[in-house]
């Protein structure tokens, strides 16, 4: 049987400078990943990833940060390729990159729609493509959704909305790679206590969604934490790999499917 332990892993983590990737790299980093190659996406964000590189480095892995703007194919391209040069050929990638709009469908331009489909549908495809092509046998792959698939709601319709072809692109991958031993997923967080989240909601609709969950009452913010959503992504990337093809939902009972 294959090993499916972190120990000794080399792993990608597409958005993993800060916030629910960063995490994810310091984590793997604890459970002895060998080497993590932290992906940012612009220069603002390059002292945030050279910090979590250090952090890895610390936990005594091998580190690299690596920046791109993953909206084109050859961006991917470029980033699985210098992460195979940098700590080879990984054996875990996941991707955290998303960008979120709330806003009536009325108002949406069509720059915005054609940015949020680049950022959350065609990045998401390419990695995906990508990761088929450079994970080594028995790999794991794993994409950040997000929970308001399971939502009826309104004003992200750009945001759920490209997030919502990752599910069909999760199933197909998984069928395609499965011959391989790997297991692809996809991890869908509720509203989330960082601030990717606090950028786009008003008072009004924080109150709300501090409240919206089964077990906010038991939250220190009620929202769900980032160290809520990082024990599953270790679970899936090590003894879960018998999960595959699957959109699960992390949220502390806010939507379900």
């Amino acid at each position: 049987m294959a090993d499916h332990s972190i120990r000794g892993k080399v792993a990608l983590i597409a958005g993993g400078a800060k916030n629910l990737g960063g995490l994810i790299a310091r984590d793997l980093a604890a459970q002895g990943a060998s080497a993590i190659a932290i992906h940012y996406n612009s220069p603002a964000s390059k002292p945030d990833a050279e910090a979590i590189v250090k952090a890895v480095q610390a936990a005594g892995a091998k580190a690299v940060a690596l920046q791109g703007d993953l909206t084109t194919a050859k961006a991917v391209e470029k980033l699985f390729a210098d992460t195979v040069a940098a700590v080879g050929r990984p054996d875990i990638a996941i991707n955290t990159v998303g960008k979120v709009l709330k806003k009536p469908m009325l108002d949406i331009s069509e720059a915005e729609y054609d940015e949020m489909t680049a950022v959350n549908s065609k990045a998401a495809f390419f990695f995906l493509k990508e990761a088929g092509r450079h994970v080594n046998d028995n790999g794991k792959i794993v994409t950040l959704v997000t929970s308001l698939l399971g939502a009826f709601t309104p004003f992200y319709a750009s945001y759920a909305g490209t997030k919502a072809p990752v599910e069909h692109f999760t199933r197909a991958a998984a069928k395609e790679f499965g011959a391989r031993g790997i297991s692809v997923t996809a991890i869908g967080p509720g509203p989330m206590d960082t601030p990717f989240f606090y950028g786009q909601e008003g008072p009004d609709a924080v109150a709300y969604h501090k409240t919206a969950a089964a077990l906010s009452p038991f939250s220190p913010t009620g929202l769900t934490h980032i160290e809520d959503v990082v024990p599953f992504i270790r679970h899936l990337v090590s003894d879960g790999w018998w999960i595959t093809g699957q959109t699960i939902l992390i949220n502390g009972g806010y939507t379900t499917k």
